[in-house]
C-alpha cells in the first residue's frame, strides 16, 4: 500500500471510535458503566479533534500509548517474551519511573490527545500507586492487563470509583491450558474475579495469547460465551511472537492469522455485547505495523521510549524528554521513513522479525 495515499491518522481515529462504540453498545444493561462509556466517548471525540489539528500541522500523535509500568512480575509464564528478553525480573526494579513521572507522562498524554493508555508490566498491579494516579485522568481510558493474582478489596473499590481503570485479565483457554502456561490454580483465581467483577457490575475484560496449539480452543463459541455470561465485555487477542527457536513453532502463521482474522469478523457480527479486538491484528488493512509512533508507542518501566514492546530498542528517555520529543526520536523516525513498518514478514511481528534491521537504524541514530 501507498504509504502517502493511506491516512493513518484517520484510520486509527475511526479504530477508536468504533471500540468506543462497541464499548458503549457493550454496556448498556450496565446505567452506571454506560455514563461513563458515553463521557469517555466525548472525550474521545475532542482527543481525535487535538490529533487531527497536530496531523494538519505535520505532527503525528497516535491515539494509543502502552505503558509498562513495572518490570516485575510473580509468574513464570512459559515462553514469555518479556523475561527472555530480561524485559521482566522477579525482583523490584531499581530506578524506574515513580508514580509522579508517570502522573506527568498521563497528564502530556491528555494535552496531546492519546486516548488509551494500556497499563502492563511485568504484573502492573504491583503498582497501585501508579494505577491510582492512572484513575485521576477521566479522560483516558486504561485497560490494565494482570495475571489476576493480586485483585483484591481494594482494588475492586478503586475500579469502582474510578471506571477510566479497566482490568484485562491474562487467560490461555479453559483449565488446563491455562494452568500449563500461567501455573497451576491460576485459571480459578481468574474466574473467581470475573464472578466478583460481575457480581459488583464491573466491566472487565480478558486477553488472550493466540498460539498454534490454543487457536481453535480461544475462538471457539463455548469458551467465549462462557466468558460473556461471567460479564466480560472485551477480548483482546495477542499474537504469541516467538523470541527464542523452540517456540516458533507455537506463532500463529499466515494461515492461522487469516482464521482469526475470520473469526473475529464473525464474532463482531454475532456477539455485539462484547469488543473483539486483535493485534497485532491486520496489518494490511492498517497500511502496515502501527507501531513507533504510527498507531502507539511504548514506554518502558524506566522510561525508555521503545517501538513496541516486541522490539526493546530506545534512544530517549521520557524522564529527559516529552512525550512530544519521543515521538520524533531519530529511531522512530528512521523505521517510519525507512519503510520497516510496511515489510513484508513470516511472523507475527515485523520489528521483532527485523531486529537486525531495527538494531542498525538505532545505532545509526546514536551517531547522530
Amino acid at each position: 500500500m501507498n504509504e502517502k495515499a493511506f491516512d493513518i491518522q484517520e484510520y486509527m481515529t475511526h479504530g477508536v471510535e468504533r471500540v468506543v462504540k462497541e464499548a458503549i453498545k457493550a454496556t448498556l444493561k450496565n446505567p452506571k458503566e454506560s455514563v461513563f462509556m458515553a463521557r469517555f466517548a466525548a472525550a474521545s471525540k475532542a482527543a481525535s479533534k487535538i490529533r487531527r489539528k497536530a496531523e494538519d500541522a505535520g505532527e503525528h500523535i497516535p491515539p494509543f500509548l502502552i505503558a509498562s509500568i513495572t518490570s516485575q512480575c510473580n509468574l513464570h509464564c512459559a515462553g514469555c517474551y518479556s523475561r527472555c528478553n530480561h524485559a521482566t525480573v522477579d525482583a523490584a526494579p531499581v530506578k524506574q519511573l515513580t508514580s509522579e513521572e508517570w502522573l506527568r507522562i498521563f497528564d502530556e498524554a491528555d494535552e496531546l490527545g492519546v486516548s488509551f493508555i494500556l497499563l502492563v508490566g511485568g504484573e502492573p498491579m504491583l503498582r497501585q500507586d501508579i494505577i491510582e494516579a492512572a484513575g485521576k485522568k477521566p479522560n483516558i481510558l486504561f485497560p490494565i492487563f494482570t495475571n489476576g493474582t493480586f485483585m483484591d478489596e481494594e482494588y475492586f473499590a478503586l475500579f469502582d470509583k474510578c471506571r477510566n481503570l479497566l482490568p484485562i485479565m491474562s487467560i490461555e483457554g479453559e483449565r488446563e491450558i491455562t494452568d500449563a502456561r500461567r501455573g497451576s490454580g491460576i485459571y480459578d483465581k481468574l474466574i473467581a474475579n470475573m464472578d466478583e467483577l460481575y457480581r459488583r457490575g464491573l466491566i472487565f475484560g480478558a486477553s488472550v495469547t493466540v498460539t498454534t496449539e490454543n487457536l481453535k480452543e480461544v475462538s471457539a463459541r463455548a469458551f467465549l460465551q462462557s466468558l460473556s455470561d461471567r460479564g466480560c465485555k472485551a477480548v483482546i487477542f495477542v499474537e504469541f511472537v516467538p523470541v527464542t527457536e523452540e517456540s516458533q513453532e507455537l506463532a500463529p502463521g499466515e494461515e492461522e492469522r487469516e482464521y482469526l482474522h475470520s473469526e473475529i469478523m464473525r464474532l463482531r457480527q454475532e456477539h455485539p455485547e462484547m469488543v473483539y479486538i486483535a493485534f497485532p491484528g491486520d496489518e494490511k488493512s492498517s497500511g502496515g505495523c502501527v507501531a513507533a509512533g504510527r498507531g502507539f508507542f511504548h514506554i518502558n518501566s524506566h522510561g525508555g521510549a521503545e517501538p513496541c514492546p516486541f522490539s526493546p530498542y530506545s534512544d530517549i528517555n521520557v524522564r529527559d524528554a516529552s512525550l512530544r520529543d519521543a515521538l520524533k526520536s531519530p529511531l522512530f523516525l528512521a523505521l517510519q521513513q525507512e519503510g520497516v513498518l510496511l515489510e513484508d514478514h513470516p511472523s507475527g511481528c515485523v520489528l521483532h522479525e527485523k531486529r537486525a534491521q531495527v538494531e542498525s537504524l538505532l545505532a545509526a541514530s546514536a551517531g547522530h
